[in-house]
């Protein structure tokens, strides 16, 4: 007779449950295997399945989460506005000088990293409207060049705005700057939807976020009557 301890029988006997265990596991990680490179095909959401079967995002994912990317607009303000040595004012002050008896209408800062530039625009008394790019770098403003669609209309109606504009571009580019620090990129007379009142239109980028504040103001009162964040 065979004498058992604590359940199990001694010897040989127990050798064949040992290899069938050995045997599950194999199929197990086997198993795992097979799901593990299925994994990596499903691309339902866009997830990648690494070597341990652990999904892992995208970068860009990540990245986005995270809150520190910034948007293409304002990653083209962050390139873009440090490069620009010559103010908005500088600007006009060159543009004014290459049209005798003008007045400034607009600038705004364009063009590349390596080349920025103010694309301005001067008027005299008569509404005849000139175009000017100034070299945002050296100050340096090309030839004058007469606005070619401009017809009389556009003349008399831009002739009344130098003519009611009491505030000046610089006058209210310094209100806009006074309720946000920054850089002014664009600055234009126009009037605006609300009852055709006649207002500059004031761009301000601001360092920390990049982002744009639009201010109108009053080219009368030099209140400002519009406040619009561009967080694009």
């Amino acid at each position: 007779m065979i004498t058992k301890r604590n359940g199990f029988a001694p010897g040989p006997s127990r050798l064949p449950a040992a290899r069938g265990a050995g045997a599950v596991c194999a199929a197990a990680v086997a198993a795992a295997a097979l799901l593990t490179g299925c994994g990596s095909d499903d691309g339902d959401d866009g997830a990648k399945t690494g070597a341990a079967g652990t999904s892992k995002a995208p970068a860009s994912a990540s990245a986005t989460a995270s809150g520190g990317t910034l948007t293409e607009d304002q990653a083209e303000r962050k390139d873009l506005v440090p490069k620009a040595k010559v103010g908005y004012d500088k600007a006009l002050d060159a543009a004014v000088a290459t049209v005798a008896k003008s007045e400034p209408v607009s600038a705004e800062l364009k063009g590349t990293p390596d080349k920025p530039v103010w694309e301005t625009e001067v008027a005299t008394a008569d509404g005849a409207a000139h175009t000017v790019r100034v070299d945002a770098v050296s100050g340096k403003a090309d030839r004058a060049r007469a606005k070619s669609d401009e017809d009389a209309d556009d003349k008399r109606e831009l002739a009344g705005w130098l003519g009611k504009a009491e505030v000046s571009a610089q006058q209210a580019a310094q209100t806009a700057t006074g309720k946000t620090k920054g850089t002014v990129t664009s600055v234009e007379l126009d009037d605006s939807d609300k009852a055709g009142a006649l207002v500059w239109s004031v761009d301000v980028v601001t360092a920390k976020d990049w982002n744009k504040t639009t201010y109108d103001v009053d080219a009368a009162s030099r209140k400002i009557v519009r406040e619009h964040v561009d967080r694009d």
